[in-house]
């Protein structure tokens, strides 16, 4: 049921949480699990239960998957223009349903409600441009160098895969991985983070909606992941492993992928420098420090952790940005005029103050926030630490909060240096008016993404990934179709 104009709040969220599936998504439909077990899904801004949802198992996982073998064979044969125009119809559903879905993903993820209408649109741009590419998979066909035949080259699907999303976009992570697979050709199973399986299962409804074969897509949100996912790992008819989280559980993933030589898709944490030139535009590097930094209420794995600042215009910089990050309006996501929501739970809240209690106690100043204030919810203030020590865990590790830690430099190398002192290189941004600066600065930092005077730097027609302990793989973009599929050669005979 689309969203109502003269609804109230209250009555907007009563609707979508009874109509939205709260069961397993298995063959185009919904069904309870196996065990008949469900799980909460909780509002971070309360710490209230929104719902019970149905508690993937074992059982279920092998439904799935056979489901998803038994529509392999058909989908991977069928037209590219058919997949096309279901992904086009996805995408036109969700861009009619935006402020159901902006709703939704808001109360389950917290974030404030402008964050998830802008995750809507972002997210459904993933359905327009695969439905794109869908018709542009191509191969070629050349005479062997050695005169004694024909090259000719096939692109076909990897087969069923498996896909596991994270809490912080609870949309557009499940459809970066479902439009290239669908429109590749390929089944997938979708396993949502536990804390955020809504936005997923309205998107199932959504797609059966579109068009979409039973057994293409199934969704599987479950209180006890490896539960469900190591038993697939397990099955050999198991082509493809995609996985967007935490580098230590990735790490664990590409072991248990390797017994049967899935090909997998890694995009594991970052902790993205945010360096700023001597010749910066200093209201730009604070405007896109603020984007860069607070875009999903930082927690992002390109969300900027680590702010290296030119010393010549450290005080500048960091004036305007604490003057900036205190006026930032923190509460409910879904009340109006707020920015800035609540962290995803009290694990999470408790690893942002331990960072920011970590850098103090090695000399960090605290020059705004710091504190959380009492419940309920989990929300932590806009915070901001300077002449950070470099012992300080905060930049070492992923942040995912609303926290800048700044330190200084003089030199170019320096800078390059400390940006590039930490095991991720997901993303990095740079402020200079220095062309040929910028054009060394990207060739030598260590990160699969660089934004030049840019805070956001994700789009549908970029490749999105990383380096190091950031991962491996592309998504996005013209490269992100080719994670789904292989080549097959062909040796013809000469004619």
């Amino acid at each position: 049921m689309p969203a109502q104009q003269d609804e109230s709040r209250e009555q907007r969220t009563e609707r979508l949480l009874e109509a939205v599936p709260k069961g397993l998504w298995v063959g185009g439909k919904q069904q309870p699990a196996a065990s008949g077990k469900t799980f909460p899904v909780h509002n971070p801004a309360t710490g209230e239960v929104l719902i019970e949802v149905s508690d993937a198992g074992p059982d279920d996982g092998a439904a799935a998957l056979d489901a998803a073998v038994d529509a392999q064979d058909a989908w991977a044969q069928s037209p590219p223009r058919e997949r096309a125009e279901i992904l086009r119809a996805a995408y036109t559903a969700i861009a009619d349903r935006k402020a159901d879905m902006a709703h939704l993903m808001t109360l389950e993820m917290g974030k404030a409600l402008p964050e998830s209408e802008a995750e809507v649109a972002y997210g459904a741009e993933f359905f327009r441009w695969f439905s794109e590419e869908a018709a542009r998979i191509s191969g070629r066909f050349t005479p062997a160098p050695a005169g004694n035949g024909r090259i000719l080259t096939l692109r076909r699907p990897v087969g069923p895969c498996l896909a596991i999303t994270p809490w912080n976009f609870p949309l557009a992570m499940g459809t970066r991985k479902l439009g290239p697979a669908i429109a590749a050709g390929c089944t997938m199973i979708v396993k949502p983070a536990g804390a955020t399986p809504l936005t997923m299962l309205m998107l199932g409804q959504i797609l059966a909606e579109a068009g979409l074969p039973k057994g293409v897509v199934s969704i599987l949100p479950t209180s006890r992941s490896s539960d469900l996912s190591a038993p697939l790992l397990g099955d050999a008819r198991l082509r493809k492993l995609t996985f967007t989280g935490s580098t230590p559980v990735g790490r664990v993933l590409v072991k248990q992928s390797a017994e049967h030589l899935l090909r997998t898709s890694m995009e594991l944490g970052g902790n993205a420098p945010f360096v700023v030139f001597d010749d910066a535009d200093i209201d730009a590097a604070v405007d896109g420090a603020m984007l860069a930094k607070l875009r999903n209420g930082g927690e992002a794995c390109t969300a900027a952790n680590r702010f290296h600042v030119a010393n010549a215009v450290r005080a500048a910089f960091t004036e305007k940005l604490v003057a900036r990050m205190s006026d930032v309006r923190m509460g409910p996501g879904l009340d109006p005029g707020v920015q800035l929501g609540p962290l995803i739970n009290s694990d999470q809240l408790t690893t942002v103050q331990g960072l920011v209690q970590d850098a103090i106690a090695k000399g960090a100043r605290l020059l705004t926030g710091g504190v959380a204030p009492e419940g309920p919810g989990y929300f932590y203030p806009p915070t901001v630490l300077t002449d950070v020590p470099r012992d300080a865990r905060i930049l070492k590790e992923e942040v995912f909060g609303p926290v800048v830690a700044i330190t200084g430099f003089d030199t170019e190398g320096e800078g390059i240096a400390l940006a590039n002192d930490t095991e991720y290189g997901l993303a990095a941004y740079v402020y200079t008016r220095d062309l040929s600066r910028a054009l060394r600065i990207a060739e030598n930092v260590e990160s699969g993404m660089v934004g030049i005077n840019r805070g956001v730097i994700s789009d549908v027609a970029a490749p999105f990934g990383g380096i190091k302990a950031s991962g491996f793989g592309r998504e996005g973009g013209i490269e992100g179709i080719d994670e789904y599929l292989e080549t097959r050669y062909v040796a013809l005979p000469a004619p």
